[in-house]
Parts: C-alpha cells; structure tokens; sequence
C-alpha cells in the first residue's frame, strides 16, 4: 500500500527524481547513469540518517504501516502445510484473531497471530486486527490442542488492542483475555512470541507470555494506546507524541527493561519496504530460539512464562 509518512517526504522526492533518471539510463545516456547511481547513494545514506533519528511517535506510525508483512504473509513466507483451525466452541469464529496448524522448518507447530488485512476491504473483514472475546477463547483451544499433542506454539502479536466495543464486553473480553494468559502461561510446550507491529494493552499480551519474545525493531509494545494515554493523562489526544515518549514502548525500550528477549533489525526503512527480507529474518531466529529452547536441560516451560510474566515492571535495589 502506497502510505507516504511525513518524515519519509524527503526520501520519496527522491525516488521520484530516480524513477525519471532510469528512464534516460534505459535510454543509454550514460550521464544519466552516474547521476542514477549517486541518486541511489543518496536515497541510501539518506534513509539510514532517517530511521536512526527515529522518535518513538515515527516509531508507532512505521509499526501501524499498512505495508508491513501481517501474520497470513508470514505464514505464506514460511510456514508449509498450513491447516486454518476455527471457531472457539462456544459462540464463533473471530477473523480478527486466527491460528491453525502447519510445518516450521521442519518443526510441527501451532500458529496463533493477529490479522489485519492490507486493504479497506480485509481490514473491515478482519475488525483491523482487533480480537472479540471468541479471538481469544480460539487461541485458548488451540494452545490446549498445542499441550495434547505436544506441538511448540508461535505467536505473532500486531493489534492496537482488543476490540472495545459493548458487544466484546457483553461477552466477557476480560475474562477470555485473562484466560488466554493463562493457557499461554500453563502451555507445557515452547511457546515464542513475536511482536511484528503494534503489540497494544491487554489485546496483545495475551499472546505474549512466551518463553522467547521477539520483536521486529521498527515494533511497538505498550500497555495502552499513545492516543488513549493521551486522553486518560491530558484530556487530549494532541498530546499523542508526548504520550508514546512517555510509555517507553520502542524495542529499544523493551529489551532494556528486559520485556523482549530479542530484536530482529528490519531493512533500512522499515519492514514495509523489505516485506521478504523481514520474513526471513524472523524465521531465522524464530528457528534459532525454538532449537534452543528444544534442547534445554530445564524444560519447565511453564515456571519459566510465569516467572517471566510476573517480573515485568519488577523493581529491584540493586
């Protein structure tokens, strides 16, 4: 999707002034040609000098791109054999949250991640990411399915939050939430977790107590929404960029204050200009860490969520 962000206009005259440039090197002007390749150099340093500089309000517009891969693009980009698993067994089937069954790098596995589509079209099909309670009571299930067969689970968190409306409520969000931190934490099998664009408020660590959280460098991951804290804090959603200053939700952040175990550095200029490059790299490490965590010694998978679910926001004298 062709989204243009504010501090990415520099790079996009640019590309723009490239884009005319090749149609003369097409032509065999040679002079075009040298100018193309200092063009493309200057795109390059430029980009770099950019995202290094990023602040953590850039940082939520690059984790919201609609451009960056979703969980079904990871799943088509690495997973074979996957059988879609639906429905929670009790009320319905949530677009919104989706998982099923497939082949990992050879790993048999049980997927669980969050859909936002990638036009106007899917993303109303799938609430833009944002799960009802029978989301969450879905990925619950197939976490049991997970302990009965014993299949590690990979999770791929990208939601603004769990869906807030009164009909969600009525059908008890909260509790299903809850439940589903539980069955992520009680799950007797490897459990990773990748935070792959917004992970927000409760909606997202519900499928965030793994043994290994990973998270993608242009990623964000808060307790609420910069707009929302805005609101609550200041009465004023203006305030936005002071907020996400605020929540410290950048990886950076993250993996200081010991949430993420990793990050996997995204192309210069997010995951929304490399989709398959980002792909492939979270796949490496997502192998990376299920190898480790397969041939541990202490395997006690569920002490070790626990104990790493209740140190966050832990306060330790040193």
């Amino acid at each position: 999707m062709n989204i243009i962000l504010e501090f990415e206009k520099p790079i996009v005259e640019l590309e723009g002034k490239l884009k005319e440039l090749k149609h003369l090197v097409n032509s065999g002007d040679s002079k075009a040609r040298i100018e193309s390749s200092k063009l493309e150099k200057k795109i390059d340093t430029t980009l770099k000098e950019i995202y290094k500089k990023l602040t953590p309000w850039e940082k939520v517009l690059v984790a919201r791109h609609p451009g960056r891969p979703h969980f079904l693009d990871y799943i088509n980009g690495f997973i074979e054999d996957y059988i879609p698993l639906s429905g929670d067994r009790s009320f319905g089937e949530d677009t919104a949250l989706i998982g099923g069954i497939g082949l990992f790098r050879g790993f048999s596995v049980v997927l669980i991640g969050n859909e936002k589509g990638h036009d106007t079209k899917t993303r109303l099909e799938r609430n833009f990411g944002m799960a009802h309670p029978e989301g969450y009571r879905k990925a619950s299930r197939l976490m049991n399915l997970a302990n009965k067969f014993n299949l590690p689970v990979l999770t791929f968190v990208d939601t603004a939050g769990a869906y807030p409306g009164v009909e969600a409520e009525q059908r008890g969000q909260a509790e299903a939430i809850a439940r589903c931190i539980e069955s992520c934490i009680n799950l007797k099998t490897p459990l990773i977790s990748s935070i792959v664009g917004e992970g927000g408020s409760g909606g997202a660590m519900a499928l965030a107590a793994g043994n290994k959280v990973i998270m993608l460098e242009h990623s964000i991951y808060s307790v609420i929404s910069p707009e929302g804290c805005a609101s609550i804090l200041w009465r004023n959603s203006e305030r936005s960029k002071d907020a996400a200053e605020a929540l410290k939700l950048t990886s950076k952040d993250m993996l200081e204050l010991n949430v993420v175990d990793k990050v996997v550095r995204e192309p210069v200029g997010g995951a929304h200009r490399k989709p398959s490059e980002v792909i492939n790299d979270l796949a490496t490490v997502i192998e990376e860490q299920l190898i480790e965590l397969n041939f541990a010694e202490n395997k006690s998978y569920s002490d070790d969520r626990k104990e790493k679910f209740l140190a966050i926001g832990r306060i330790t004298n040193q």
